[in-house]
């Protein structure tokens, strides 16, 4: 439910009024840092209270158990050990919660500039949805303002939480790369070491190979030589086969010449029969075009018109539909009215029923004490005339 009636609208919003001004006036009397000596003395007293309170629970406690330890001497003392045992277990709970306060306090100091702006902020923060939630109330008898900054503390939190997770595997997650650097490290190490003997033995093989490469340049410099020879040979054969070559082609280019030649007396006889045939196709084209042409105009026309009443139709529907937009709206309206009306008489009928409670049990108007007749006043005042006549007598 995120909805409050009319009584207990008027309740949670005096209630948060007063939660307002209560913050106010705290923002505006909490100090956002105090000075060095101020600091020192607020926090010695507030260790002094708690180790105070220490001792005070200490003290119960022990004198809890040495009246347990009467119990069990005493005779029928069994029947009184299970409140003895609660108050053991209150007792030791306290400790706990006190110790692990004075340890939070011997931690960290409560009054650091640090602590005071986030005291401050959570103020403001608390203040800030306590005014929207009252405003909210106020006008429209609901509290979503205050259940969505719930859900946003939430998922904050659970945010917060999620990182805390993630930076804690983190850590964990370097501390087992570190580990694994390390290994690393010596692996290298050892690597580095077998590479070095490596270098030198290939520093020998180097030598070795420098000699054998001057005998193998040697004897590949004679073998180059005789491939040299053999590459003349080689080259003077396919210089003649090339110029046979050359004489084959010069006899085919001298054939291609010819057949070129009887190709372009057949070309030129037909060119005419073609030309003709070009001229029927490009008047048959010219005459296709304009059909086509005259089609598209057509279609052009066609197209204008029906954009013209579509322009026409779009034009009456959006009339329609703010017709029915602003009939929405008024029936809207008369339905918040009628609700408003049927709210009010409801109030109006229990503020009746109230008074008219009130005029009965306080005896209230019509329902009030009948009064006496006139008989009887005049009996009144008739014994109160003889009695002024007795004591004129007496006189």
């Amino acid at each position: 439910m995120s909805s409050l009636r009319g009584c207990d609208a008027i309740y949670v919003s005096s209630i948060l009024e007063d939660c307002v001004d209560q913050l106010n006036i705290l923002g505006n009397i909490m100090p956002v840092t105090f000075e060095g000596r101020d600091v020192d003395e607020i926090v010695t007293n507030e260790i002094s209270r708690l180790v105070d309170s220490q001792r005070q629970l200490e003290a119960k406690f022990e004198q809890v158990l040495s009246n347990k330890q009467k119990m069990k001497l005493e005779p029928g003392g069994m029947s009184k050990m299970g409140a003895a045992e609660t108050d053991i277990k209150q007792i030791g709970g306290d400790l706990r919660s006190s110790t692990y306060t004075h340890a939070r306090g011997m931690k960290q100091s409560p009054l650091t500039t640090d602590n005071l702006s986030k005291i401050q902020s959570d103020r403001g923060f608390l203040e800030s949805v306590v005014s929207g939630t009252l405003a909210e109330i106020m006008q429209e008898g609901k509290y979503n303002t205050l259940l969505d900054a719930v859900k946003q503390e939430k998922s904050k939190k659970q945010q917060l939480q999620s990182t805390i997770l993630k930076e804690e595997e983190g850590r964990k997650r370097v501390r087992m790369l570190q580990k694994k650097i390390l290994d690393v490290k010596k692996e290298k190490e050892v690597e580095i070491q077998n590479r070095n003997e490596m270098i030198a033995h290939l520093k020998d093989q180097l030598q070795e190979m420098k000699a054998k490469t001057n005998m193998e340049g040697k004897y590949i410099k004679k073998c180059a030589e005789v491939s040299v020879a053999q590459t003349q040979k080689r080259c003077f054969l396919s210089e003649k086969d090339l110029k046979d070559e050359m004489e084959r082609l010069r006899n085919q280019i001298d054939e291609e010449t010819r057949v070129n030649a009887e190709i372009e007396a057949y070309l030129r006889e037909h060119q005419t029969e073609l030309e003709q045939k070009v001229d029927h196709w490009m008047e048959k084209y010219d005459k296709d075009v304009e059909a086509k042409q005259h089609e598209l105009d057509v279609l052009n026309a066609s197209k204008a018109k029906d954009l013209e009443r579509l322009q026409e139709l779009t034009k009456i529907y959006q009339e329609y539909e703010q017709v029915v937009v602003d009939d929405r709206i008024e029936k809207e309206k008369a339905r918040r009215k009628a609700e408003q009306e049927a709210l009010e008489l409801n109030s109006c009928i229990r503020v009746q029923s109230w008074w008219r409670g009130m005029m009965v049990r306080k005896a209230i108007g019509p329902h009030g004490k009948k009064k006496k007749g006139k008989k009887g006043k005049k009996g009144k005042k008739g014994k109160k005339g003889s009695g002024k006549k007795g004591k004129k007598k007496k006189k």
